[in-house]
């Protein structure tokens, strides 16, 4: 029996897909991961065979940097990051117009050398990140069942009348002008429509006479996973959703690291572990705004500064543990907080670990996330470009000083690890159709 994996070549995907595989992996199956040379050191690092598959422009291995990407991307990153610093709804649709270049780069190529990998392969189960849309679209033209598999909120994938880039809910420390949300509402619509005809298009080329998608950001595959919590989603949404499973979390396991182990037997005051991820640790002044309020707690911090130079945070205790990445998993086994931007893997590793969040959102689901977060009463939400140093100390203070949202975190993580990821995923796959 053998599993294809298909992942973008970003670390931040590829770890919770791996991860998944790994139940497959233990159960004596063979797992072939398809994505790009960037990743190879992942993809390596769990074992599994390797074949090369470019999805995109961009790659990611850890740690992104404007410099390292290719021509057009570079300046796509840069312009993003511009956007970010404007706001949420600047951010959203900056990431709504780039949307046709960016999901469905080189879409007919994509698809092909997604079908000659499956030659290869000859699979019996593929699971495919559901914004690999050029690969899904591979996989759909040529009526291969997979499984589609949604990082992030839920919100990824559009149900009833939501449309994709529009956050369905928003935290309470945003509050988008009515104007300024209903363009974005109405942007959004139109590159949901450019970008369907797209995928329709390329469809056509692929599979003459394949049916239409109404909405191609709504397709998804014949096997729906959410890698998120269920607790954490509206009832309401999940009577949406098409027939799918709720993973929870997909939590690595990590190397040790002598660094880390020997910082944690010094013990002491509670640790806050604090990461903007592979991407949004570009944004230097959050960090150092965040660094600052930080120096005033009685805390140890584990602070991943990613891309950020280590200069630009300021003066940094010595009791702190500071380097470009960090083995997030390990540290959020022993932190009392989390100050993250509320990606896929901080959110689910987090709670899995029992660690409440102080969350700072910047794009895509992260906002929707967020406030379900809120909602759930497992932190907080602070805008990250409004929220200055006592502003980010009062909400740790508040969040390290309060029984609630850690009891809340606690009762949720224990649940997540009494029944992993993994084990969901396979289970809800082990009787799919096989792919060939």
């Amino acid at each position: 029996m053998t599993l294809l994996v298909i992942s973008p070549d970003y670390a931040s995907h590829l770890y919770p897909l791996a991860t998944l595989a790994t139940a497959w992996r233990e159960a004596g199956e063979r797992v072939v991961v398809a994505t790009g040379h960037a990743t190879d050191a992942v993809v390596a690092q769990f074992g599994y065979e390797r074949e090369h598959l470019r999805l995109g422009r961009g790659s990611n291995p850890g740690v992104i940097r404007v410099e390292d990407q290719p021509a057009g991307e570079d300046d796509s990153l840069k312009g993003f990051f511009a956007a970010t610093r404007l706001g949420a709804v600047e951010t959203l649709a900056y990431q709504a117009r780039a949307r046709g270049d960016d999901l469905l780069w080189n879409a007919v190529g994509v698809a092909r050398a997604v079908h000659d990998v499956v030659d290869r392969v000859r699979p019996d189960t593929v699971i495919v990140d559901h914004l690999a849309f050029g690969a899904r679209l591979a996989l759909v033209s040529s009526g291969i069942p997979h499984a589609d598999v949604v990082l992030g909120h839920p919100s990824a994938l559009t149900v009833g009348d939501e449309v994709y880039g529009y956050p369905p809910a928003w935290p309470r420390a945003f509050d988008p002008e009515p104007g300024a949300l209903a363009d974005l509402r109405r942007l959004s619509e139109q590159v949901r429509d450019e970008f369907t005809a797209q995928w329709n298009a390329a469809l056509e080329e692929l599979s003459p006479g394949a049916s239409p998608s109404a909405d191609a950001f709504a397709e998804t595959g014949d096997v729906l996973l959410l890698n998120y919590p269920a607790e954490l989603h509206e009832q309401q949404r999940t009577a949406l959703l098409p027939r799918h499973t709720f993973l929870g979390s997909a939590v690595r396991e990590e190397a040790r690291d002598e660094e880390v182990q020997d910082w944690l037997r010094r013990g002491g005051e509670p640790v806050v572990y604090v990461s903007l991820g592979s991407f949004l640790s570009a944004r230097s002044d959050v960090l150092a705004r965040i660094a600052e309020a930080l120096r005033g707690l009685d805390v140890r911090v584990a602070l991943a500064s990613g891309s950020t130079p280590r200069d630009l945070l300021g003066h940094l205790p010595s009791s702190w543990l500071v380097r470009e990445m960090l083995p997030q998993v390990t540290l959020l086994r022993h932190a009392a907080l989390a100050i993250s931007h509320g990606g896929n893997n901080s959110v689910t590793e987090a709670l899995t670990a029992g660690v409440p969040l102080l969350v700072m959102p910047l794009s895509t689901e992260q906002f929707a996330g967020a406030a379900a977060i809120e909602q759930r009463a497992l932190g907080e939400v602070l805008d990250p470009n409004s929220a200055g140093p006592a502003t980010i100390r009062a909400a740790v203070a508040r969040l390290l000083g309060s029984d609630g949202p850690r009891a809340a975190a606690q009762l949720l993580g224990e649940s997540l690890r009494d029944l992993p990821g993994p084990r969901r995923a396979f289970t809800a796959l082990v009787d799919a159709p096989a792919a060939h």
